[in-house]
């Protein structure tokens, strides 16, 4: 009887899933692979192209105080692109006030945007990326307005705007 009830107890014990092991899965999903662009630059011709602004969030994935961007308050028509390397990634009239501090879209431009899952705060987010030269550009969330029901949450320093 009591070699049963060890046996039922290490059958248990060996086919739980440890806490532990979460964190290790979560920590390997949140690693970015090695991933080619269009453009590419080495550090320091970025570092030389870039303001300091702009290469703290481009290329090492910060985020910019909110309510700071000189962007967040633009209603001209236009497009907004990559300060990295001038790529479209999105339209004034999909711009909208997410009162968040930073620019906000409810769509990109298709194709000119990569994704990647972030986990750096704790929680799975989805982190955006300009899909010419990675640089970081912020994250979408779930909760924007119709027709996408999405919120790019955008860092202004992360673009430029190209007045139509």
């Amino acid at each position: 009887m009591k070699i049963s009830a060890v046996l039922i107890v290490l059958t248990l014990l060996t086919g739980c899933k440890g806490v532990s092991q979460e964190k290790d899965m979560v920590k390997n999903e949140g690693q970015k692979q090695s991933k080619s662009f269009k453009v590419e630059k080495t550090e320091t011709e970025w570092k030389a192209e870039l303001t300091d602004a702009e290469f703290y969030v481009l290329r090492k994935a910060a985020t910019e105080n909110p309510f700071t961007s000189e962007l967040l308050d633009n209603k001209k028509k236009g497009t907004y692109v990559c300060a990295g390397c001038g790529t479209p990634l999105f339209k004034s009239d999909t711009k909208f006030d997410s009162g968040t501090g930073w620019p906000s879209f409810y769509q990109e431009i298709e194709g000119n945007v990569g994704y990647d899952v972030d986990y750096k705060i704790g929680y799975k987010r989805t982190e955006e990326h300009c899909a010419t030269c990675g640089g970081h550009l912020g994250h979408v969330f779930e909760d924007g307005p119709a027709p996408t029901g999405l919120r790019h949450c955008i860092n202004g320093v992360a673009l430029n705007f190209v007045e139509d």
